[in-house]
């Protein structure tokens, strides 16, 4: 999958656990961008996004992202 493949699959979860159709995220999105995007939504987005991908993060890896393009490239390395 491309970035910008992950980044559409990734927007329509983020739009679906945030109940919220008009989010949409770039490589630069922060939860400060996202109004529904909380520390408690950030969990259940997490646990979305691993189910989605078929993947796993660790604890330090959720904690060093700064931005949805870093997610994406942990989900990048994880299935490739």
């Amino acid at each position: 999958m491309t970035k910008d493949e992950i980044l559409t699959k990734l927007t329509g979860i983020f739009q679906n656990e945030l109940d919220n159709d008009e989010i949409v995220l770039g490589f630069e999105t922060t939860a400060e961008d996202v109004e529904e995007w909380d520390s408690l939504s950030h969990i259940q987005l997490i646990v979305a996004v691993e189910k989605a991908f078929g993947v796993r993060f660790t604890s330090s890896e959720i904690q060093s992202w700064n931005n949805v393009g870093e997610m994406i490239n942990s989900i990048i390395s994880k299935i490739d």
